[in-house]
């Protein structure tokens, strides 16, 4: 009997010790990540244990770090009922729950396991890193440094407490505490010295705020790692981008395609080959990164978002909106709440002048994005576009025929809607000559309106009066300016219409109450490859019997895109039914040919406050009837300064000895001060109705 008992024991024992070893196998199979093979080793043991607690236990664990949450989550829950008090089927089944990305039951399941424990290290980290996921950081930083006080140097909490800083970094970014965001990417560093992570993170804050140094030093940083190299190329040529020095940008993105090989992680060479075709198309070669894009199409008969989103950045620098858009909504279809798409898409119905589905789409970049800076930017750009302003116009010019005149200038717009504004303006003039000691003013009052019909074609028309008064005679008279933009297709502009106005140069014209009925065209074209053209036709039909043909035309070359610098040829045809030059310039064929030179600032380029300016300078010939040739030059110019967001200020000023269609043979001086204030914050319409 003894015997037997003995052999019974001993083979209990030999089991035990056996089974022990079998689970030891599967613990390694989960300890190293293998989650397949410890779901199947698990498996089957419960074939021939079913009731083992830690094998239930450990197949809950293989099948939910395998992908498999839901199961595991039901798993957990069978376990609870069989062992309610078991803390460890408690951390578990939390865990579960956030495999399952549940995490609003996490957090309430949580906060009952660190109220029953308030020193367990799982209960503490689990609790962080739900609230990490609820993007409730401070919050999860608490608790994950409660976490490390139980274990302090735990490799686990230490990571976790890294996701923590970045995703409280990222939440100050979008409340732009740019400040804050950079103490904590620094501390950061402090515990995970020249994490890539990190450094990704810090460059980004420092291009969102707009510090382009900073952040090209930090990808430098990056790159000190051979391994990060690409990464850190690739970041260089954005903030080249960005400092405007797009050769540059291309010389760093050329470096980078070069170091790709097989070897290169995916996910990198997509986006290395993405700033290399980003850097071509900022630098206008057009072709060749037509061609790039095509190559991927090709490889890629399903093209991914960031290949459509090249195309459609392509087709807007070349004025494509309309493809633009496709692209977008290709992107949209796959994605809707792609960056790229919902913002590239706003900007590029922007362009073709549907304002309404714009907000739409960047009001839909903010649903996904909250506080996106530049979804925050592009929507106050537009609302810029329709923000009632007042723009006042101060002058002063003589000429060497004695004539002197002041001038001031008032016009207003108020939009009602993205389709509708009224529009005002007034002037006030007065013209002196000490030769004739004439002296006059005038005072001219008109009043309209501007609607969209299409999004290519607007309707601008106003009406007013002309009163006139001076030593010699007071009169009124009927003004009015209709005319039509028509955009008929891509990098082309066309204007038509019909102005009445009075010629009030100086104080003989203006007495003479010439009226001119104005019949007038503009055509221009722009090229991709920087050559443009503008165009201009006036038949004007006066109240004196004269008729006038006047015809512009300027071809002209685009050198520089910041600052824009253009140079080209102008030349000008005149001519009148009627000459009457004792009364103004009224030649039977005037001819002048110039070559200019253009460079401009517009105070639109401006983020914020800063210097704008314009300056032209021409020179050339002029050929008035059988007279012989004379040369000619004109210089003219602004510099202004952009007070802030709804002010702007510029003086102004030139100088010409061109022949005016209006008299001859004089030299033409003007200068003066100009004042725009947006006297309202915003549009006086509510942008979220339009949609």
């Amino acid at each position: 009997m003894k015997i037997k008992r003995f052999i019974l024991l001993f083979s209990l024992f030999i089991g035990h010790f056996v089974f022990t070893q079998d689970m030891n196998k599967g613990f390694s199979f989960l300890e190293n990540g293998n989650y397949e093979q410890a779901e199947r080793f698990f498996e089957g043991i419960l074939k021939t244990h079913p009731a083992n607690k830690t094998a239930r236990l450990c197949y809950g664990r293989a099948i939910g770090l395998n992908g498999n949450s839901k199961k595991a989550v039901s798993l957990f829950e069978k376990l609870l009922k069989d062992y309610p008090s078991d803390f460890e089927i408690k951390l578990n089944y939390a865990e579960s729950l956030l495999w399952n990305s549940n995490f609003l039951s996490a957090e309430q399941y949580y906060i009952k396991l660190v109220k029953e424990n308030s020193s367990s290290f799982p209960a503490l980290l689990g609790y962080a890193n739900t609230l990490s996921n609820l993007k409730k950081y401070d919050k999860a930083m608490t608790y994950v440094d409660k976490a490390l006080a139980v274990q302090p140097g735990n490799k686990n909490a230490l990571i976790s407490k890294k996701y923590i800083r970045l995703g409280l970094a990222n939440k100050k970014i979008q409340s732009q505490n740019y400040l804050e965001s950079e103490s904590i990417l620094k501390e950061n560093l402090k515990d995970f010295t020249d994490d890539i992570e990190t450094l990704q993170n810090l460059a980004n804050l420092y291009i969102i705020s707009e510090q382009n140094d900073k952040a090209q030093q930090t990808f430098k940083k990056i790159g000190e790692n051979p391994n990060n190299l690409l990464i850190s190329l690739n970041g260089i040529s954005l903030t080249n981008h960005l400092n405007e020095n797009d050769k540059q940008a291309l010389i760093i993105s050329e470096r980078a395609v070069s170091l790709l090989d097989n070897k290169t992680v995916t996910s990198i060479k997509e986006r290395t080959i993405e700033r290399y075709i980003q850097s071509l198309i900022w630098n206008r070669k057009f072709s060749k990164a037509e061609k790039e894009i095509n190559n991927l199409i090709v490889k890629n008969k399903t093209p991914e978002n960031w290949i459509l989103a090249l195309r459609a950045t392509l087709h807007i620098y070349k004025n494509d909106f309309k493809k633009s858009v496709r692209d977008y909504d290709l992107i949209l279809k796959k994605d809707s709440s792609s960056f790229d798409g919902n913002l590239g898409k706003a900007n590029a119905l922007k362009a073709i002048g549907d304002t309404k589905k714009a907000y739409a789409n960047a009001d839909n970049t903010l649903h996904f994005y909250p506080n996106q800076k530049d979804a925050l930017n592009f929507i106050k750009k537009l609302d810029r576009t329709f923000t009632p302003f007042i723009n006042s116009k101060a002058s002063y010019s003589f000429d060497n025929g004695n004539n002197e005149a002041y001038s001031f200038l008032v016009n207003s717009e108020f939009p009602l809607s993205t389709k509708l504004k009224l529009i005002g303006n007034y002037n006030y003039r007065t013209n002196s000559n000490s030769i004739n000691n004439i002296n006059a003013n005038s005072n001219n009052l008109s009043f309209g309106l501007s609607y969209q019909l299409l999004n290519n074609f607007t309707f601008t028309g106003d009406v007013g009066v002309f009163v006139s008064q001076s030593d010699i005679k007071d009169y009124t008279q009927l003004i009015t300016n209709l005319s039509f933009n028509f955009k008929p297709f891509k990098l082309q502009n066309l204007d038509f219409g019909y102005k009445r106005e009075m010629q009030n140069f100086n104080t003989e014209l203006q007495n003479r109450e010439i009226v001119q009925n104005n019949f007038f065209i503009n055509y221009s074209v722009n090229t991709n490859f920087n050559l443009g053209l503008y165009s201009q036709y006036y038949y004007t039909s006066q109240n004196d019997d004269n008729t006038r043909n006047l015809f512009f035309a300027s071809l002209y070359y685009t050198i520089l895109q910041k600052p824009n610098l253009k140079a080209g040829f102008n030349y000008q045809n005149l001519s009148f039914k009627n000459q009457v030059p004792t009364i103004y310039f009224s030649p039977e064929n005037f001819n002048a040919v110039e070559l200019f030179l253009n460079i401009i600032k517009e105070d639109i380029t401006l983020k914020n406050k800063g210097w704008f300016y314009e300056l032209t300078a021409a020179t050339g010939l002029q050929y008035i009837e059988e007279n012989a040739k004379q040369n000619t030059f004109r210089v003219q110019g602004k510099l202004g300064y952009k007070l802030s967001d709804r002010s702007l200020l510029n003086v102004f000023g030139s100088h010409s000895n061109i022949a005016s269609t209006i008299a001859t043979g004089f030299a033409f001086t003007e200068m003066g001060l100009q004042f725009k204030y947006y006297f309202l914050k915003k549009p006086v319409f509510t942008t979220s109705k339009l949609f």
